[in-house]
């Protein structure tokens, strides 16, 4: 009974809503919601619900959803005869050096370093001890990001670099002597150089201390540095830093169309190494104009990076890292190809971190409140657990990429270069200066010269026999 009663309300009302559906204006059609929300986009009617509710500047978490880098139209080029693949057997070398001009250069076992995340401005303690151990379990560096050094996450990380800031919590001696790198930032893909910062009722006692914040003071990121006001001023604290710690010095800024500009002033400071993050960039919260509007992508960005320190010739002793959206082994490896000597993650590295844990905030918070600093499920995270997981992850990129160089003949990453690249899109492969996948590596002027036919009808002055099946119909 219960269930034929069930049946009838359901049919009566889906008749009801099919025939209103089919039958009503569109001014008073629930149906309308579907070309509005196809013509607006869902994304941008809850963002704007959001504004209405707030009057303030909204914080998408982890970076745009807009990705412009367009990683797919790349591939390698596996080798047979022409050249002969790795021999199974032989080792694939992993190790980059970061500042190899310094006089303590930062020596790590994998091209893969974990992104400038903040303690408290962004991510949990526990979340930054997690991190910090699974780097070191994987051999290589975490990142201090806006931050002041926190003892926890410096005594689990082996290999540490710290982030000169704009906030200021990273600039004094004491800390700076203890880093194995030293990172000044001065803007970030996701956020560029906008002033930032945490409210005062949002700092818990823990980051107050650490940052030496007063009671009802915010914590402020500047769009400057507070000592660095011209290009001269940046010149002269790259110097004394170099001097005073000896390890590698290097900058990181939001990549932009300005970029030479900046690498001209970065090569004359004789920096270590180059940080360019891409508009991809992920960020704890970031406004969403920062994040979709602002920037340049990080392949293109890495291109004109690596091609403009090769024009200033410093680009043998300026390691380049890059940042931005790159969350597979195959994005790291062709990041490499195209120059890079490092990449950082900081988004997937979370992920990865999180992994089934992420569970405990999942369906009714989204995953990030297990990690954020504000999160609800911050005290939840398992750091064992944690790291394990992001160790793992890394091991199992860094496989992936070994496996890529015995197909390529490469016997070491820092092998695998342009030459082992094609394009599938003819005006990226020109401006990459990779092989255009449409014609051969002998007849790539053929690309560069943009003309559309085949080169086997162009030849001119060859006039083919006609095929012997066709003379016998004649």
């Amino acid at each position: 009974m219960f269930a034929w009663l069930t049946r009838k309300i359901t049919n009566a009302m889906s008749d009801s809503m099919m025939g209103r559906m089919l039958q009503d204006p569109y001014t008073e059609n629930m149906f309308s919601m579907f070309p509005i929300a196809r013509k607006i986009g869902m994304q941008n009617i809850v963002e704007a619900g959001m504004r209405a509710e707030s009057g303030k500047p909204i914080e998408r978490p982890l970076g745009s959803p807009v990705v412009l880098s367009p990683w797919e139209t790349l591939l390698f080029s596996p080798v047979h005869l022409f050249r002969m693949p790795t021999q199974d057997g032989v080792e694939i070398q992993t190790g980059v050096t970061i500042g190899s001009a310094a006089n303590k250069p930062l020596h790590l076992e994998i091209p893969v370093l974990i992104s400038g995340m903040s303690y408290g401005g962004a991510l949990s303690l526990k979340a930054k001890i997690a991190l910090a151990r699974g780097a070191s379990m994987a051999g290589t560096a975490t990142n201090s990001g806006e931050a002041p050094l926190i003892d926890e996450e410096r005594k689990e990380a082996k290999y540490f670099i710290g982030q000169y800031n704009r906030g200021g919590w990273m600039n004094t001696p004491e800390q700076l002597s203890r880093l194995d790198a030293i990172e000044i930032q001065l803007g970030q893909g996701a956020q560029a150089a906008a002033p930032m910062g945490t409210e005062s009722h949002q700092i818990g006692s823990d980051m107050r201390k650490a940052m030496r914040l007063k009671p009802g003071e915010d914590a402020v990121i500047h769009s400057r540095l507070t000592d660095v006001n011209s290009a001269r001023d940046f010149i002269k604290l790259v110097e004394r830093l170099r001097k005073e710690y000896g390890v590698p010095v290097g900058f990181k800024f939001a990549a932009s169309h300005y970029l030479e500009k900046e690498l001209d002033i970065a090569a004359e400071a004789e920096v270590d190494y180059v940080v360019v993050d891409g508009a991809e960039a992920g960020t704890h919260g970031g406004p969403t104009i920062l994040q979709d509007d602002v920037g340049l992508p990080t392949l293109h960005a890495l291109s004109r990076t690596v091609r403009h320190l090769n024009k200033l010739g410093v680009k043998d002793h300026t390691s380049v890292i890059a940042a931005g959206g790159l969350v597979s082994p195959g994005h790291f490896l062709k990041a490499l190809a195209l120059g890079a000597d490092a990449v950082y993650i900081g988004s997937i590295a979370l992920i990865a971190m999180m992994q089934t844990q992420m569970n405990k905030a999942l369906p009714l918070e989204p995953a990030p409140q297990s990690v954020l600093y504000l999160g609800k499920f911050k005290g939840d995270l398992n750091i064992e657990k944690g790291a394990e997981h992001l160790a793992k992850f890394l091991k199992s990129c860094v496989e992936e990429m070994k496996l890529a160089a015995y197909a390529l003949g490469r016997t070491d990453l820092a092998q695998i270069s342009r030459e082992n690249l094609v394009c599938t899109d003819r005006d990226l492969a020109r401006f990459l200066e990779v092989d255009f996948a449409g014609f051969s590596h002998e007849e790539q002027h053929l690309a560069r010269e943009g003309l559309q036919i085949m080169p086997e009808i162009i030849l001119e002055g060859v006039v083919e026999e006609e095929p012997p099946a066709l003379r016998k119909v004649h």
